[in-house]
């Protein structure tokens, strides 16, 4: 099935959300990141009572970065479709593997999908 001019404008809509959903959430991070271990933690004394309290915070700031790390990629994704939609709309919504159309029901949930169910492994 193609695309109607209402899908990818509800595609665009919906690409352009979840952009700004991700540009907050990495804001946030940046934002937080930059203050000190201590600071992020709410610890009030430079000394740590518990090594349990270092590796808490550890984890904490690798479980923050790696998700940054996602959401950095999932972001790319997304402008990489947003300019296919803008400057090669014929492209967008189709699986790059197979070249089939993307059913519109995979692209509302997942609008920057480059591939069908079939070829997404």
């Amino acid at each position: 099935m193609t695309l109607t001019a209402a899908n990818r404008k509800h595609l665009e809509r919906r690409l352009l959300e979840e952009r700004e959903r991700l540009m907050r959430a990495l804001a946030r991070y940046h934002e937080e990141s930059r203050g000190t271990l201590q600071e992020a933690s709410g610890d009030v004394s430079a000394f740590r009572m518990h090594m349990a309290d270092v590796g808490t915070d550890t984890a904490d700031q690798e479980f923050d970065a790696a998700n940054a790390a996602r959401q950095t990629a999932e972001l790319a994704a997304i402008d990489a479709a947003l300019e296919q939609l803008y400057q090669r709309p014929e492209e967008y919504g189709r699986c790059q593997r197979g070249g089939e159309p993307i059913p519109f029901e995979r692209l509302d949930v997942l609008p920057w999908a480059r591939t069908c169910r079939e070829h997404s492994t």
